[in-house]
């Protein structure tokens, strides 16, 4: 079991044979960019990967052609479509899909947010979170990686580590003692290298009976090897762990172990994370800590009555895909690499261990190509072989999932606003239904003499606006919300059995244009952004002076652009959107 840190192989000495250079260097610019939140200038990849800059040039190139990430200027940025390859891993575990409404009760039954993690080698990582909105809240995202002992699920994992198992441990605190391989947590500082090191010397786990009295104490140090052995000899006898400020002063959480009702083995481990504002670490042992059994005890039940898995629909055609990239840009794309990440995609629900056959034949790739990726995968500890098929590990969620599982809606929206922008010279906005009103939540001004002009934030009656029949136009006739119908200008329509017509013809359409009836001389037209269940969550429109577009020419040739764009914007919201909850605003 190798050391902890996300695989850098660009200058390992022990890379195969048959592995692939480029997809390991691509691997290595997704890390360094996850790592630094989402985005790097190219100056700075190329001093963080150690690439030279041409080689930097290319692989971004690649990841762009690929939607992976978006380049603006000097600068790379991680996009939504890379939560692809954490939704494959996603998908093939098939916990979160079967656990998190379990969790999300929780969270909303205690008030607390709750946490769904999985054994990472001698780490944790997430793979859900029902997060509680508050001045202080759990700040951790789905796909973090954080020390195993400096959390509460950690010493529940350790009870099943092996001999091997912790000697990787023990290695990897040697090398990195303060935690500088984990970007999510603070590191640890230590004044002491050396009683660093002499603690890791210490007499071996004492009985759980000695180590609930010592930690009682505060007499040990909470980061200690022996401390930590002792912990997980507690979990053992316990059934449950604690983590009191480990991480970071004021942030506590119990745990859970989630077993496998087949195997009994541990599958995730539920905790419930607070801040000593509200609860103290004993609060939650005595207080939440059954309920939070309760909820596992629900999991449990949950996993013993899962139907068989179903499998979705591979992909197809990827190969093809990439050649005529190849074919297209030329020497800018490099193949290996794009065609190394199609075969993360081929793994997911139903399809969670795969056979070299089924890899090559699910992403339309040769055996020899597929088998080279799978050994790359193997080496940077983002793929497991066993006997003949292969899985993917937690790792392959340390590919942009972390600062891409917080992203919104506008954020999402707002490259594309500005693509759509720049084709129609006209400004462009997003809205959510409020009540009656629309508010807008994004903007693309285009620099005109004469222009709309809008803060974000600002709201208007939904009834007189392109964008608020959209919205209310997906709705049920009784859930519409109209508001007082007034008159706005001399265009303004305010009889009820007229707006009702309208917004059925809306909804049949799929858009909605608006002719002065907001403002004299401002003309608007509008489509829905839709979610993975079709819902329309938000409304994308274009407004311009009415002197510059025709109605007539508004349908013809700004409709289109403005179709194509929230077909790429929903595109964006449903892969990053299928574990994770995107927020509108």
């Amino acid at each position: 079991m190798p050391a902890n840190p996300e695989p850098d192989a660009v200058a390992s000495s022990a890379v195969p044979a048959e592995a692939v250079t480029p997809l390991i260097r691509g691997v290595a610019v997704l890390h360094r960019l996850t790592e630094a939140g989402g985005t790097l200038s190219l100056s700075a990849l190329e001093r963080a990967t150690g690439l030279a800059r041409s080689t930097v040039d290319r692989v971004t190139a690649t990841l762009a052609r690929m939607g992976y990430v978006r380049l603006d200027g000097r600068d790379v940025f991680l996009t939504p479509r890379l939560m692809e390859l954490g939704n494959a891993y996603l998908a093939a575990l098939r916990l979160p899909a079967l656990l998190d409404a379990r969790a999300d009760a929780l969270a909303d039954e205690l008030d607390e947010s709750v946490s769904l993690a999985v054994a990472d080698r001698d780490g944790i990582r997430f793979i859900h979170q029902a997060t509680r909105r508050r001045a202080m809240s759990l700040s951790f995202r789905i796909g973090d990686l954080l020390p195993a002992e400096r959390t509460a699920p950690g010493p529940l994992f350790a009870t099943e580590w092996t001999e091997p198992d912790w000697q990787a441990w023990r290695k990897r605190r040697t090398a990195d003692p303060q935690d500088r391989s984990f970007p999510a947590v603070p590191p640890r500082e230590t004044t002491d290298g050396e009683a660093e090191l002499d603690r890791e010397a210490e007499p071996p786990a004492q009985p759980a009976e000695a180590v609930r009295a010592v930690r009682g104490s505060g007499e040990p140090d909470p980061h200690s090897a022996p401390d930590f052995e002792r912990r997980v000899t507690a979990a053992a006898e316990d059934g449950w762990a604690l983590d009191d400020q480990l991480i970071e002063p004021g942030l506590v959480a119990v745990s859970v172990p989630v077993r496998d009702p087949r195997t009994g083995r541990i599958v995730c481990a539920a905790s419930v994370v607070s801040h000593t504002s509200r609860h103290t670490a004993a609060d939650l042992r005595d207080t939440l800590l059954p309920r939070l059994r309760t909820a596992v005890r629900a999991m449990e039940d949950d996993l013993r009555a899962a139907p068989p898995r179903k499998g979705e629909a591979s992909p197809s055609g990827l190969a093809t895909w990439t050649g005529a990239s190849k074919q297209e840009l030329g020497r800018e794309f490099v193949e290996s690499l794009a065609r190394g990440l199609t075969v993360l995609t081929a793994f997911g629900e139903g399809r969670s261990a795969l056979t070299l056959t089924e890899v090559a034949q699910a992403t339309g790739l040769a055996r020899a190509t597929a088998r080279r990726a799978l050994i790359t995968y193997e080496h940077l500890g983002l793929v497991r072989a066993t006997d003949r098929f292969f899985e993917l590990t937690p790792r392959v969620l340390g590919l942009g999932f972390p600062p891409l599982s917080r992203t919104t809606l506008p954020e999402i929206a707002g490259p594309r606003m500005a693509e759509l922008a720049a084709r129609v010279h006209e400004s462009t906005s997003l809205s959510v239904l409020s009540g009656p009103d629309i508010q807008y939540t994004a903007r693309v001004a285009t620099r005109r003499v004469m222009s709309v002009n809008l803060a974000i934030g600002t709201r208007l009656p939904a009834y007189a606006t392109s964008m608020g029949r959209v919205l209310l136009a997906d709705l049920p006739e009784p859930d519409r919300t109209l508001g007082a119908l007034r008159p706005l200008t001399s265009h303004t329509i305010t009889d009820p059995a007229a707006l009702a017509a309208i917004l059925d013809a809306v909804r049949a359409a799929g858009y909605a244009l608006v002719d002065e009836e907001l403002e004299e001389g401002l003309r608007s037209i509008a489509v829905p952004v839709r979610d993975r269940t079709g819902r329309a969550v938000a409304a994308l429109n274009v407004a311009m002076h009415a002197a510059r577009h025709s109605v007539e020419e508004c349908v013809r040739d700004i409709l289109p652009e403005l179709r194509r764009t929230a077909t790429l914007v929903e595109a964006d919201l449903h892969v990053a959107g299928r574990f994770t909850r995107i927020p509108v605003s």
